[in-house]
């Protein structure tokens, strides 16, 4: 058993250097469904303002088609994203800009932001031609439609800023604010690859987002299984004595622990996360949270041995315990595919599972060695 004990610190490193490996393009979003049946390519989850892009560029036409998703900063607000052909900030940028107009409809502006200058009522020529534009605004969310024709032909990556405010006055949108988000949302686009990369390392949300990760894999996709091994092979040891009891009962709280740390985090991102539903994911986490906090009461209502009520209590435990596993493990999977599509990210939790599951097999054949051992001992020493 000391050699389960040595790989679990293993597996844990394995699995924290896939989710920090460099080599990692920037996370995805799930692309989102929009009225009119519009359907892109690709789809960005951005790391600042609780903003998602989605977009198809078709290179020979030099023809970008993008849908912009933000809430405003106020309901009166504004959503803007940009292209700046020239720099990474906003200085230089051409961007399109969305808000409610006078008459409470969306509307679509564009302007050449040269300067740091209040901007205008009027829309501005801007570096590409813009075809087509609209916007939406329901939920909380605003959301930019717009079909651009670069005038450069070739162009397979840009650098992008977004930005959100909090008024309009007189149609001309009023100058954002300036927190750490207002200033971090600035990137760059590879329109061919969908991959994204953000100047300044990341920001907050997409830190919360590894650690709600983290959190999970470890608790639900890690802990749990390891508490239910403990239990299962410790136990069939003389020289275990009541020692595979805490240590089964220490696992499985600590990963209660964990766990509602990652589900707290989890219910923090959808809350800042307007528009964005992952329901499957959700609800098999509410799941967990639900069939974990019954199982640690198990520790509470636990009978006696010789109790005629045990019966029903290991039913009742065992059930939900392996319930926990198979349900933590498909929304582990499950959060990997929401985070993007890193490979290297599910290939390291595969491995993660796969060396649990070689150990249990390992410790089910040894301890059916030992049971039949045993019985074929006491079978000898009766006849």
């Amino acid at each position: 058993m000391a050699s389960f004990s040595q790989l679990l610190p293993t597996l844990f490193l394995l699995s924290l250097a896939s989710l920090f490996s460099p080599s990692q393009p920037a996370a995805l979003c799930t692309p989102q469904r929009f009225s009119g049946d519009k359907v892109y390519t690709f789809c960005n989850d951005l790391p600042a303002l609780n903003a998602y892009i989605q977009w198809a560029y078709d290179e020979a036409r030099s023809e970008l088609s993008v849908a912009f998703t933000a809430p405003p900063a106020q309901p009166d607000g504004w959503i803007s994203w940009a292209i700046n052909p020239t720099g990474s900030g906003m200085k230089g940028s051409q961007a399109l800009i969305a808000f409610r107009d006078a008459k409470g409809e969306m509307t679509v502006k564009t302007y050449n932001v040269s300067s740091y200058d209040a901007l205008a009522a009027e829309s501005e020529v801007v570096w590409y031609e813009v075809k087509e534009s609209a916007a939406e605004f329901s939920g909380g969310v605003m959301r930019l439609f717009a079909t651009l024709v670069l005038p450069v032909k070739g162009v397979t990556v840009v650098n992008h800023v977004w930005q959100v405010g909090s008024s309009v006055t007189l149609g001309a949108p009023e100058e954002h604010g300036f927190d750490p988000d207002n200033l971090s949302s600035k990137g760059s686009l590879d329109l061919l690859s969908g991959s994204g990369a953000v100047e300044g390392g990341g920001d907050s949300r997409t830190k919360k987002k590894y650690i709600h990760g983290i959190l999970n894999v470890i608790s639900w996709g890690m802990m749990f299984p390891a508490g239910v091994i403990t239990a299962r092979y410790l136990r069939v040891f003389p020289s275990a004595g009541p020692a595979w009891f805490y240590l089964h009962v220490s696992c499985q709280v600590t990963a209660y622990t964990v766990g509602v740390a990652g589900w707290g985090t989890g219910l923090k991102l959808g809350g800042e996360s307007k528009g964005i539903t992952y329901s499957s994911h959700r609800n098999i986490g509410i799941a967990l949270f639900v069939l974990a906090t019954i199982q640690i009461f198990a520790l509470v209502f636990r009978p006696q041995k010789d109790d005629k009520q045990r019966l029903y209590w290991n039913i009742y435990h065992h059930v939900i315990g392996y319930s926990i596993i198979v349900l933590g493990i498909i929304n582990v999977f499950k959060g990997l595919g929401i985070l993007g599509h890193q490979r290297n990210w599910r290939t390291a939790y595969v491995f993660v599972i796969a060396a649990l599951g070689g150990v249990a097999a390992f410790l089910e054949a040894i301890t059916w060695f030992i049971v039949l051992r045993r019985k074929k001992k006491s079978s000898d020493s009766t006849s």
